[in-house]
């Protein structure tokens, strides 16, 4: 027998809304919605950070992939392949906000979008996580005032200065060091000599990620300023590179050192007393919490933070709390609580 004619739509619609129903909404959030945490390169800050995406995917009932790009390019054509896979929610890790404004803006026509350690100011994204890096170059500041309270001349080292992170984190440790009120809206460019009463700094030198350039710039500081005084490290890799770089030149120990981040190397540097100490970013945080953010919004949940800022406050590393801090690390890397 043939349904009548005006039952037909009536039929294709209930089946329609039954079927968002079970999707979780009109949009495709899936009962496992399907979301992707981006970096911004390859390092093993971000193993620390795909802990997080893991333990998140498994406690929120997600589909999770984790993607390192290399460069710019190539963080755009993930982006662009994700769209195309209509997933859930990206979380991702800007290399250059400013230019890459128009990509996030077009993700976040088509999908959810966050920021994590390195926001885009002004985009469309929903919100941002991670810490707030001015602040934390600040805090990097004193370090440098702890290990070397005379003052001295300085270097910093940095991958890329495109990077919102690094712009933030960089000029926190410029104000710092020269004794500056707080102003996140001040910059400094690089290369130019910048002196305080206590303290110069003599440069910034890039490397784009390549671990490589990162000790030839460091061996090139110290052969261009043999009575250089400290060496900063802003990214994960760069405190390793500076490390290297002084063993080689037969100065470790005879020039600060202080960084960013949790690499092994940087921590090991600490306990042998030949890094002052580190400011970390909790990075497992950065992929649990993004993870958490993506598959609530994809299932209609209220789960923004006030602001669009979710705070993932800095913890500042030295000798006396070094080693309970790696074993707290690799329990989290390894699947611990």
């Amino acid at each position: 027998m043939r349904a009548p004619r005006l039952l037909v739509p009536l039929l294709v619609a209930l089946a329609t809304l039954a079927a968002c129903s079970k999707n979780g909404g009109g949009d495709g959030a899936a009962d496992r919605p399907k979301v992707a945490f981006v970096t911004n390169g390859i390092a093993s800050f971000w193993t620390i950070a795909n802990a997080g995406v893991r333990a998140a995917a498994e406690e929120f009932a997600a589909d999770a992939e984790f993607k390192a790009p290399n460069d710019v390019a190539d963080q755009k054509r993930i982006v662009e392949e994700l769209l195309t896979l209509g997933v859930d929610g990206i979380a991702i890790s800007p290399i250059d906000g400013v230019n890459q404004a128009s990509l996030i803006d077009e993700a976040c026509d088509r999908t959810r979008v966050i920021t994590h350690d390195s926001d885009a100011p002004g985009t469309k994204r929903l919100c941002y996580v991670g810490m707030d890096n001015y602040t934390a170059g600040r805090e990097c500041g004193k370090l440098l005032k702890e290990a070397m309270p005379g003052g001295g001349s300085v270097m910093l080292f940095v991958g890329r200065m495109e990077q919102d992170n690094a712009k933030l984190r960089r000029q926190g440790i410029v104000d710092e060091l020269l004794d500056r009120p707080a102003d996140r809206t001040r910059f400094d460019p690089p290369g130019e000599v910048l002196a305080g009463e206590r303290y110069t700094i003599l440069d910034t030198r890039t490397d784009q990620f390549d671990t490589s350039r990162a000790k030839a710039n460091a061996e090139d500081a110290l052969a261009l300023h043999p009575d250089l005084d400290a060496m900063i490290g802003l990214f994960e890799y760069n405190t390793p590179a500076c490390l290297e770089a002084l063993q080689t030149a037969g100065k470790l120990g005879a020039v600060a050192v202080v960084g960013f981040d949790e690499n092994d190397r940087t921590l090991q540097g600490i306990l042998d007393g030949h890094v002052h100490g580190t400011v970390t970013q909790q990075p497992y945080r950065y992929g649990y919490e993004s993870v958490r953010i993506l598959a609530g919004l994809a299932r209609g949940e209220d789960v923004l933070p006030e602001g669009g800022f979710l705070d993932v406050p800095a913890r500042v590393v030295r000798k006396e709390d070094c080693r309970a801090f790696r074993d707290e690390l690799k329990r989290l890397v390894e699947g611990g609580s």
